[in-house]
This record gives C-alpha cells, sequence and structure tokens, in this order.
C-alpha cells in the first residue's frame, strides 16, 4: 500500500491543473492522503479522485441511478460534463 504525502499531491496538481481553485485543492490532497493506494502513481490517484468527486458532486450522475439507469450509461452521460471542468483546470489562470 503507498501513502503520497499531501505536499507531493498538492504540487502535483498544481502543475498539472493550474486552474484548480485553492478549496479544491485542499480538499483533493485531504482525500488522497488519506487513503492507501496499490498499484497507481500519484497522478492517477488524483485522476481517480478528480473524476469520482465531479461525477458525484458535480452531475446529476446519482439522479441518473436512483432512476434505474445502468451505472455504465449514467457515466457515460454525465462524462462530457466532467471532462469539460477537468480540462479548464488544466488551463493557467490569467
Amino acid at each position: 500500500m503507498t501513502k503520497f504525502a499531501k505536499a507531493a499531491i498538492e504540487k502535483h496538481i498544481r502543475r498539472k491543473h493550474p486552474g484548480c481553485p485553492d478549496f479544491a485543492i485542499a480538499f483533493f490532497v485531504a482525500e488522497i492522503a488519506k487513503k492507501d493506494w496499490q498499484g497507481v502513481s500519484i497522478g492517477q490517484a488524483v485522476g481517480i479522485t478528480m473524476q469520482t468527486t465531479l461525477r458525484h458532486t458535480m452531475t446529476d450522475y446519482d439522479q441518473l441511478l436512483l432512476v434505474d439507469v445502468d451505472r455504465a450509461e449514467a457515466r457515460r452521460r454525465v462524462q462530457p460534463k466532467v471532462n469539460a471542468m477537468i480540462a479548464a483546470w488544466k488551463k493557467h489562470l490569467t
């Protein structure tokens, strides 16, 4: 099992996602640092956490599941929105 250091997680996010808001960085750092990760890089841990968090908090994914939409179909429907948010964070804010 691997635990990533908070400073390393923050450095990675700030380098790869310079447009990510500070409050979101703090949240992702805390979430990633508290877990034991097996067989993934820090970048994969960041990606998994961002995808999961955005899917459940910023889309209607959970509501789709509640009305019996298949999980794969629900993910397919919300993925463009998740991708757009992550793409926006990859850009430098000016």
